[in-house]
């Protein structure tokens, strides 16, 4: 009785929960011979992404049109509602996106839900960034293809670091970072950068340019290991110690507080990832022409100088109706060449296939590269450290373990302080394990 009470409740909830979504956009020539594709995502960029891939499928495959009806959902709402909606095998949508940070709780158990999508890349698997594909992957197996690579890098306000007479072409190791950063605030008394409490963007790049993470590539936690330990002091030092950088107002960099900060020329640089240009173009508008774009400092000369940070997958569920022909649409837009020079001219994203970053269409002048110092010249940059980008892996409890981090780890450590780097490491593994 109480597994058909479970069951119904969360058919009922299903039901609840999709009528209760944003109404559905159709994305295609209105043709009665079109095939319906549903898509649900949380972010509306990637409806303008999709939309356009759409045009470019109908005019090659004039006899297999597409209708793309995407919902836009609200990011818990939406997968919520995914998760409920495989449960109960009902109102299951063609193609949907994974935020990474809920990617793992899709790979759980034997019987994944997502349809395998290794055979999307594996002709020309060479052509993509290894890191990105891992990070969706289970027992060799891709379930998801990104929307970029997410290469991490530092931008640097130049206005800022010329007064302190600082060159940031200089700046080789996060020794060389600790010493201009000195410099800096002894020259025009502001911190060099600031450093994040709510979001991982500070910390684990640090960590993954040393090829460590949360879990190691079996699967074992990794999270309180000596590397991410010492990657915490280093930032605690940084705060604490050297006074050369600051928390991030409003604990991450995206943030209202933290864009009023830095519009005003807060800091001298931020760690983010090439998607963050996007940011930079909408709320601070005040540093266009100020900023430049280099590889992150190395742990030692010749380390790696760049990770792969944040994204958002799109999965097709197994269940859905439409599977092969969202499978060919996905190929189409995401592994191919064309998709992903979308990708950039649409959405400003570094793309998955490094193969497109020295091509013509990533080189023409656009509202990002007119933005930046050196904006002509991102991807021979990102071609420089492509192969510097290091694993993530997933694991059913990432999604637990990154909650932790950025609810707790980072605020007690960093924050208020309240633990050592090492204490607040070890109490949120001591969760993960469920001691």
């Amino acid at each position: 009785m109480k597994k058909f009470l479970s069951y119904f409740l969360m058919i009922t909830m299903a039901a609840c929960l999709l009528l209760t979504g944003c109404n559905a956009s159709p994305a295609a020539d209105k043709t009665s011979d079109a095939t319906e594709l549903t898509f649900w995502t949380f972010n509306g960029l990637h409806e303008q992404f999709y939309a356009e891939m759409v045009k470019e499928w109908n005019k090659t495959y004039p006899d297999r049109k597409i209708k793309l009806n995407t919902v836009v959902y609200p990011y818990g709402q939406m997968h919520d509602n995914l998760s409920i909606s495989l449960l109960a095998g009902k109102g299951v949508p063609d193609l949907a996106d994974i935020e990474l940070g809920r990617f793992s709780n899709f790979l759980k158990g034997s019987d994944i839900p997502l349809t395998d999508l290794t055979s999307l890349v594996e002709k020309e698997r060479d052509k993509f960034v290894e890191a990105r594909l891992t990070l969706y992957s289970k027992n060799g197996k891709l379930y998801g293809l990104g929307t970029h690579v997410g290469t991490t890098v530092m931008y640097y306000n130049m206005d800022i670091l010329n007064k302190a007479g600082v060159d940031p072409d200089d700046i080789k190791t996060w020794e060389d970072y600790r010493e201009a950063g000195k410099q800096v605030v002894e020259a025009v008394g502001k911190p060099m950068m600031t450093i994040e409490t709510t979001d991982p963007n500070s910390f684990l790049p640090l960590v993954s340019q040393q090829g460590s993470g949360y879990f190691d590539e079996k699967g074992r936690l990794t999270l309180n290991n000596e590397t991410n330990v010492k990657a915490l002091e280093f930032l605690k030092t940084l705060i604490e110690k050297d006074k050369i950088a600051v928390t991030t107002p409003g604990g991450n960099h995206h943030s209202e507080e933290y864009y009023g900060f830095m519009n005003q020329g807060g800091a001298a640089s931020v760690l983010m990832p090439i998607w963050y240009m996007g940011r930079f173009l909408d709320y601070m508008p005040d540093l266009k022409g100020k900023i430049a774009i280099r590889p992150l400092p190395a742990w030692k000369e010749g380390g790696d100088r760049s990770a792969g940070m944040g994204g958002t997958a799109t999965v097709i569920p197994k269940q859905a109706k439409e599977a092969d022909m969202a499978k060919d649409f996905l190929k189409f837009a995401k592994a191919s060449k064309k998709g992903n020079i979308k990708l950039w001219t649409v959405l400003g994203f570094d793309p998955l296939r490094w193969d497109v970053w020295d091509s013509e269409e990533l080189k023409k002048s656009n509202q990002y590269t007119d933005y930046f110092q050196n904006g002509s010249h991102i991807f021979s940059m990102l071609l420089e450290v492509k192969d510097e980008i290091n694993p993530i892996y997933l694991t059913e409890d990432y999604a637990k373990t990154s909650d932790l981090v950025n609810k707790n780890v980072l605020y007690e450590a960093l924050k208020i302080r309240s633990k050592t780097p090492k204490e607040a490491l070890d109490k949120a593994a001591s969760e993960v394990k469920g001691q």
